[in-house]
């Protein structure tokens, strides 16, 4: 599928430097725009479409490690999309239904950042997302750390992990991301807990025309992440502090409706749920802030939560 790849990537390309894309940053320092723009430029650089993968996540990690030594590393901001997947799952290996009608794909994103702004990585893509839905008419939010959903039920859903692999054991953020668009029906255990694009807005999705909408969105906030840290360390700020002018941190908060509910929190919290909690929003490094009952303060930078005062309590 080739030829439909070399189609999505120029379709990125145009989009991604075209006025209307850049229109939503109007408001974002003109010129700080030509530096986010650069720095998120390898996103979706090469697209694999395929029409049927069992994981796009497994696909990825066999191009990294399957290269040969004078092929150097798998370029940064390769994307590997499916039309269905026969073996999709989330975290802790949870059941994830992706057939014909959702978008799924992965991304890998060279490691190069320091450890504390790959830490935004997960929540750039989470902003990404959203935004993505919000500008195709579907009003989703983000509960911590990027799940996104919807009248409290499941649109889709982010896994990022690291992996090294190949002659050189390159290293990647992989970033596997699974939107339900068209896809209407869903298993009876996901029927009262997912919900689709097409099922809010009545009409179908151009999948091709979302992912470029995505990908050049991802460009954007992978920009930012690296931005945030240039400017950091130009003003040799030890990485540690918080990062100067909050670019991402920032922009996930007001996606957010995650602030003030009362969550369960745990690393594996299906399984294991570990304390109840008043989520009282999130610090500079994308941390929970929570607060227990008896009045102690954590902040948890893993893990994941569910609502327990109503609204989208599930995973």
């Amino acid at each position: 599928m080739r030829s439909e790849s070399i189609f999505l990537e120029q379709a990125l390309r145009e989009y991604r430097n075209s006025a209307p894309f850049l229109r939503q940053f109007a408001d974002f320092p003109a010129e700080r725009v030509g530096p986010v723009l650069r720095y998120g430029a390898p996103m979706g650089s090469r697209i694999e479409a395929y029409d049927r993968l069992p994981r796009c996540l497994d696909r990825l990690k066999e191009m990294i490690s399957g290269r040969e030594a004078a092929q150097g590393p798998l370029v940064s901001g390769t994307v590997v999309m499916a039309r269905e997947l026969s073996n999709g799952c989330g975290r802790f290996a949870r059941e994830w239904h992706a057939p014909r009608g959702g978008l799924w794909l992965a991304l890998a994103w060279a490691d190069t950042l320091l450890p504390e702004y790959a830490r935004l990585l997960p929540m750039a893509t989470g902003i990404a997302c959203c935004r993505a839905l919000r500008n195709f008419g579907v009003p989703a939010s983000l509960k911590w750390v990027n799940d996104l959903h919807l009248d409290g039920r499941k649109v889709g859903g982010i896994l990022c992990e690291t992996f090294q692999g190949g002659p050189s054991r390159d290293s990647y953020h992989l970033i596997g991301i699974g939107i339900n668009c068209n896809n209407l029906v869903f298993p009876e255990h996901l029927r009262e807990s997912a919900i689709s694009m097409r099922s809010v807005l009545g009409a179908d999705v151009s999948l091709d025309q979302f992912l470029v909408e995505l990908l050049a969105l991802l460009s954007w906030h992978y920009g930012l992440v690296h931005l945030q840290e240039e400017q950091d360390l130009a003003a040799g700020r030890d990485t540690g502090d918080p990062p100067a002018g909050d670019l991402v941190v920032a922009a996930w908060r007001k996606l957010s409706d995650t602030q003030g509910r009362r969550v369960c929190y745990g690393y594996d919290v299906v399984r294991r749920p570990l304390y109840s909690a008043i989520a009282e929003g999130v610090d500079s490094w994308g941390g929970l802030i929570l607060r227990l009952d008896d009045g102690t303060v954590l902040t948890e930078y893993s893990g994941e939560i569910v609502y327990t005062d109503g609204g989208n309590a599930g995973i």
